[in-house]
């Protein structure tokens, strides 16, 4: 009897003879359906209905969809679920739609700068999921990958894991609906916690330039959150400054596939507002004499910038670690990290180098060094939790012998400030926090509520 592998040959032989002559088979046709192109943003979002969830791309001001997020004022859709790391502030931003009152909850990391956010909050009239940086960027990412849910040690130990957090208030000031326990699992000596995706109905999305294939590239740090949302809605609306022909891009240069983008629009009247625009001072310039504090806080950060060694890859996190870059010895190289998506952060700018698309985690206005690369909030926090970075540097408002940090929540006070430290910590190499305090390898976060 003839081989297995012949009769297989002779059969598919015998089947190719017998098709029709005209019979050619492709496998690839044209590229698929195209992105369709709308004249205005309201076009662009007049179907999101009431309840949608809206994820909302942006770090602080940088890289939001501005021209949309106007539109939705417009059209007057209620009870949102929006998905960002940020509120805006009150006059700008998301913080327009909360004022509006068209917000019914915000999953977000850092909302500290909106006052009406936190009135809205304590009063019992906004729902707010505080999640931190890293994993909302990583949850929005197992979204858009078709990932149900993913262990992680950020949050292990805390409120996150254990349930309670207020999600919603009662005008009274108890608790109307709080945070569930997360699920634990031991992998090897560490335990972790369970988080679940996130996709939303629509996802509202600012890049820099579309070629008309629908194909879209972001600019330096406006990339942050609104590549990896691209992925993770039924459909994504991307406002745009430029629409340019198909083949102005290098096929390798394109930051989003069309697939991924269903509608685009030209934006118009970009305000690009900076929330802190900060400038490198002449060395001419009189140095204003020293209060108290300032004394403080220098010692503190001098202190710190002890920690750095030669050929670091270093993440300073927002307030005193950013003075730490200035300590840094100068027969040393190190390089620095911003989570919102810098490997090779600079100096602040002159005036003539301030660009309202480069900023640092503080939100203000930076340059990069020369080799310098930027990527978006999830491959930022892949850098971090994947141990790829060998030191943080972190504010906090209390630390513990242990290296316990007391960082975000002040019950019935200012809303919560989670940000990226709650991700960073476990994750690095090691860790140092700015009162100088020493908090040791894959350090836990076992103290976030804390009395000043």
């Amino acid at each position: 009897m003839a081989p297995l592998s012949t009769l297989l040959q002779a059969g598919i032989r015998l089947r190719l003879r017998s098709l029709p002559k005209a019979c050619v088979c492709y496998f690839s046709t044209a590229p698929r359906r195209p992105s369709h192109f709308y004249s205005n943003t309201t076009d662009a979002v007049k179907d999101i209905p009431d309840g949608a969830t809206i994820l909302v791309g942006g770090f602080g001001l940088c890289g939001i969809p501005e021209n949309l997020i106007n539109s939705l004022l417009k059209t007057g859709v209620k009870k949102l679920t929006a998905v960002s790391n940020n509120a805006g502030v009150d006059d700008f931003g998301l913080g327009l739609l909360l004022k509006t009152k068209q917000i019914k909850r915000m999953i977000s990391s850092y909302v500290g700068e909106n006052v009406e956010f936190e009135r809205q909050y304590l009063a019992g009239e906004l729902e707010v999921e505080l999640t931190p940086q890293g994993t909302l960027a990583e949850r929005i990412r197992a979204g858009g990958a078709g990932i149900p849910a993913f262990f992680t040690a950020t949050g292990y130990g805390t409120l996150i894991q254990e349930g309670g957090s207020p999600i919603k208030y009662n005008k009274d000031g108890t608790v109307a609906i709080a945070s569930e326990p997360r699920e634990v699992r031991q992998f090897g000596d560490r335990d972790f916690i369970m988080e679940k995706a996130i996709t939303g109905d629509f996802a509202l999305v600012k890049a820099w330039k579309a070629d008309k294939a629908g194909n879209i590239i972001f600019r330096k740090t406006a990339r942050n959150f609104n590549q990896p949302m691209c992925k993770a809605a039924k459909v994504t609306i991307v406002e745009v400054e430029e629409i340019v022909d198909v083949g102005t891009f290098a096929e390798e240069d394109i930051h989003i596939p069309s697939v991924y983008v269903h509608r685009i629009v030209k934006g118009e009247n970009y305000e690009k507002r900076i929330e802190r625009r900060t400038i490198r001072k002449a060395q001419a310039e009189t140095a204003e004499p020293k209060k108290d504090a300032d004394v403080v806080r220098e010692r503190i950060v001098r202190r710190a910038a002890l920690e750095f060694e030669d050929g670091m890859y270093a993440n300073l996190g927002i307030g005193i670690p950013m003075l730490a870059s200035n300590f840094i010895k100068p027969d040393i190289s190190v390089y620095l990290q911003s989570e919102n998506g810098i490997l090779g952060l600079g100096p602040y700018p002159t005036e003539e180098e301030v660009d309202a698309d480069l900023i640092n985690a503080g939100k203000e206005t930076v340059t990069v060094l020369p080799g310098a690369s930027y990527f978006s909030s999830d491959d930022s926090f892949a850098m971090i939790r994947g141990g790829h970075i060998n030191l943080t540097m972190l504010g906090a408002m209390q630390v513990s012998k242990y290296g316990d940090l007391a960082n975000w929540m002040i019950p019935q006070s200012r809303a919560g400030l989670l940000g990226g430290s709650v991700s960073e910590s476990p994750a690095i190499q090691s860790s140092s926090s700015s009162s100088g305090a020493r908090s040791g390898r894959r350090s836990r976060f076992t103290a976030l509520i804390s009395t000043f």
